[in-house]
């Protein structure tokens, strides 16, 4: 099996090989292979120019998808080498668009559709057809379709993967944008002499997207450095800066901070145009580079636990990282700070890669599709019922 994911960074395909056996509460991952195969920078930068909202024409959409599935066809064909063959893909693609539906104040608007929307490209039809492998792709549309969020897709596979039999976790994914995955301890259903699923027919199982995770670093490192930079290393510039503590404060009453789950975001919303206008909250102030980047990590940072106190039942035993920003140690260090009597470790440390493990998720998911298991949890998107995710596309 191998998953296929780039996120909302625009770094990288990230391409898993993977061995599944079991189901879903049984299900068993070994990983072959991992790799992140860069974009060629001419596509990565069309890319983020559609994702900032450049216009395009029908023919150009049409390129430019193609463009996409033709690198991902690639990475996962060179992800196989000298590695078993692969019977089944799961791409999430690249997404250039995501629009979550509205929430119940905006529901009743005039012309407001209900349903949210969310485009990635990479056609699922072309990876199959330039690899000869079945691929899955489109995870996203059934929940959507089903008034879900159709994101984040990734906590029914960690309550699978990375429930502790005594202590509550949270898995804080940080790639471009954050989201979480609350995880009640198995042991809490056993004492109650109930099987572990119903934790997810019960919605104790949680999950949404926190706000920014690396976008808006990323943003700010390129802008802050002349485009010398793509992204600040360990968090090693911010470090050097002071943060300031009442701009965080300020920015965490916006709209998206105060919204309950469920909820999703992305570049819509945490891309150039957010972090222009957090320079010019920050003009006032009078900060250096280096001061302003420390204020938006610890916004990042705050808004993870800002997030859990406000939304959670009650907060984690432990927090596992993962994604680029797990790799961040100011960035770690700052969510310790904010979260000072929880252990704070990598998915790494738990058995599961923190680099692939989202792109392990979508191979869990092509997986269950395949299987006929339903791969999202209407409490995480807020779905009406749980569905089968993904659109199978076979071979020549």
């Amino acid at each position: 099996m191998i998953g296929l994911i780039s996120g909302t960074s625009v770094d990288g395909i990230d391409a898993a090989l993977v061995e599944l056996s079991g189901s879903t509460l049984d299900l068993q991952v070994k990983l072959l292979a991992g790799a992140t195969y860069p974009y060629p920078a001419a596509l990565r930068e069309q890319i983020l120019a559609v994702c900032g909202g450049a216009a395009l024409s029908m023919a150009e959409l049409a390129t430019l998808d193609d463009a996409i599935a033709l690198q991902f066809a690639q990475a996962a064909l060179q992800i196989q080498t000298g590695q078993p063959s692969a019977h089944l893909i799961g791409s999430h693609g690249q997404t250039v668009f995501h629009r979550p539906p509205p929430t119940a104040d905006a529901a009743g608007s005039p012309g407001q559709c209900p349903l949210g929307y969310s485009l990635q490209l990479g056609r699922g039809s072309v990876i199959a057809a330039q690899t000869g492998i079945p691929t899955i792709s489109n995870f996203r549309a059934a929940d959507l379709a089903a008034g879900g969020q159709g994101a984040p897709l990734v906590p029914p596979v960690d309550a699978c993967l990375l429930t502790h039999p005594t202590y509550s976790r949270c898995i804080q994914n940080i790639g471009g944008i954050g989201n979480v995955t609350y995880l009640p301890a198995r042991g809490e259903a056993e004492k109650a002499g109930r099987p572990i699923s119903d934790l997810w027919a019960e919605g104790a199982i949680l999950g949404w997207d926190t706000g920014p995770g690396n976008l808006l670093l990323d943003t700010a490192v390129h802008h802050l450095s002349q485009g010398k930079l793509t992204y600040d290393q360990d968090g090693a510039w911010a470090a050097t800066g002071t943060p300031c503590l009442e701009l965080v404060s300020r920015w965490l009453e916006q709209d998206f901070f105060q919204q309950s789950p469920p909820k999703s975001t992305g570049r819509e919303l945490f891309g150039l145009a957010y972090f222009q206008q957090c320079q010019a909250d920050a003009a006032p102030y009078g900060l250096s580079d280096a001061d302003l980047l420390a204020t938006l990590t610890e916004l990042t940072a705050a808004s993870i636990a800002y997030s859990y106190r406000t939304f959670l039942p009650q907060l984690p035993e432990q927090v596992l990282l993962c994604g680029g920003g797990s790799r961040n140690g100011y960035l770690r260090r700052r969510i310790q700070h904010h979260l000072p009597a929880i252990e704070v470790l990598t998915t790494d440390e738990a058995g599961l890669s923190a680099d692939f493990k989202e792109a392990i998720a979508f191979a869990v998911l092509a997986y269950w599709c395949q299987r006929g298991i339903p791969g999202n949890l209407p409490a995480v998107t807020g779905a009406k019922a749980a569905v089968l995710l993904g659109e199978i596309h076979q071979t020549i």
